[in-house]
């Protein structure tokens, strides 16, 4: 296996013996800290031979290689003759992956280059997923090196973990690996009431309930021969639980206002960012819809506990630009704490291909940061502020009548409102981007005389 390597030492004689040891690879060096930083910067290395004093009076300026030539993963292995327990730790500390002592007598070349070659291996095989979900963490490589054990059986996931870890992304490379021929179909259960989430699932026929104007076909059938991803499982009501136990027992249901029997042979994922356990001794979540959705459960770690999987990620993220950090920003980078996780680097990122125009410093990363925690904030709050435009006396109609009836009733009022200012059926279904059947099926189900 022929590598590429980098030799950083500035010991002309030692260097030579070195390079004489790894001939058979494809060799590159330096004798400085600058020349080696630049090179480790502008090139990709398999290997860097890291010296940790680089001339006379040099205090260690090797140590700062390491966390530098870790970043893009390279197997950083420094060199010393000093054996002084502080210096090696902190190396070990700042990432290197191994130790060659000075004095050619252990520790030979042949040893680590093995080393080297196992470890590739070992990694290969505990992330095959490896350009797909991306992960450097230890006990994640573990749990993905289990979980492609089931990936081609039909065996339930259950992803667990914060928004923004990488749950929907870890689904559909469950799925890729499935050898399923059918479709990928996720679905976010807290985006839907009940009776719409039953309407989404099921599918329906036309005319079976106020809106179906024709038929459609739901995700449980558009998953049939492939993955049905559920998404915020702790969303769902325990009378929508109920009727999905029986469909994943089953594979068969009928979808809403049809006497057809229909089957779908899909395989489910399911996926929450809640307290599991809560979910089930709250009765939140029913005992035997959890027994049936959790053949096997992963658990996503946030970012801030995968300080290895940042500077991947944001090469990933970054495409072929190259994003280079000052060490203070490299620092400040690590230890945040990312609070949305991959999705916030990933618009953190976004940023800084936008801004920076060279080396990104301390005051680049924080702006950045600052406007993307703004902007998660503000859209937390969304939600919320929607809420004003809904009256007091609107939401004691809904509770009075139910929520399909006060839509309708809202949808009346804009629309009757809008055709008070412009006077013409035409410019108000345009106005408020609405077709002719949407119109006429309102102002029919809630009666109005003015609109005849």
């Amino acid at each position: 296996m022929k590598l590429k390597i980098l030799v950083v030492e500035d010991d002309k004689l030692f260097k030579k013996i070195l390079l004489n040891k790894l001939s058979k690879h494809n060799i590159d060096s330096s004798e400085n800290y600058k020349d080696a930083l630049n090179k480790i910067n502008s090139n990709k290395y398999d290997i860097a031979f890291i010296d940790l004093k680089l001339g006379e009076n040099d205090d260690y300026s090797g140590l700062k290689l390491i966390p530098v030539s870790v970043s893009k993963n390279i197997y950083t292995v420094v060199m010393s003759a000093s054996e002084e327990d502080e210096i090696v730790n902190k190396a070990y500390s700042l990432g290197c992956m191994d130790y060659y002592g000075k004095d050619l007598d252990s520790n030979d070349i042949d040893i680590i280059i093995d080393r080297y070659i196992k470890n590739i291996r070992t990694e290969q095989n505990l992330n095959p997923f490896k350009n797909e979900f991306i992960t450097y963490d230890e006990q994640m490589l573990k749990q993905l090196n289990e979980l492609l054990q089931y990936s081609s059986t039909d065996i339930p996931i259950l992803i667990l973990g914060e928004t923004g870890t990488g749950k929907t992304k870890l689904a559909e490379v469950i799925h890729k690996y499935s050898q399923r021929k059918g479709n990928f179909v996720p679905i976010n259960c807290s985006s839907y009431t009940e009776e719409l989430l039953e309407a989404e699932l099921f599918g329906y026929k036309k005319g079976a309930f106020t809106g179906a104007y024709e038929d459609k076909k739901g995700k449980l059938l558009e998953a049939n021969n492939g993955t049905l991803f559920l998404d915020e499982i702790g969303t769902i009501t325990n009378e929508m639980q109920i009727k999905l136990l029986k469909v994943i027992e089953e594979r068969k249901f009928y979808p809403l206002g049809s006497n057809k029997l229909e089957y779908s042979d899909f395989r489910i994922i399911s996926a929450t960012n809640e307290d599991i356990e809560k979910l089930v001794s709250s009765g939140k979540l029913r005992f035997d819809f959890f027994q049936r959705i959790h053949g096997f459960t992963i658990k996503l770690k946030p970012l801030s506990e995968r300080k290895k999987d940042i500077f991947p990620l944001i090469k990933h993220f970054s495409g072929i630009r190259k994003l280079a950090f000052s060490n203070e920003a490299r620092k400040f980078i690590e230890n945040y704490s990312w609070p949305g996780n991959i999705r916030e680097l990933r618009k953190f990122v976004e940023m800084l291909l936008v801004k920076s125009k060279g080396t990104i410093d301390l005051n680049t990363v924080k702006e950045c940061l600052n406007q993307n925690l703004n902007t998660m904030k503000d859209n937390k709050n969304d939600d919320y502020e929607n809420l004003e435009f809904v009256t007091g006396k609107q939401y004691d109609y809904a509770l009075k009548y139910g929520l399909p009836n006060a839509i309708d009733r809202f949808a009346k009022e804009i629309i009757l409102r809008n055709l008070s200012i412009n006077k013409t059926k035409t410019k108000t279904m345009s106005e408020l981007k609405i077709s002719t059947r949407f119109f006429y099926s309102i102002l029919k189900r809630v009666g109005n005389e003015r609109c005849k």
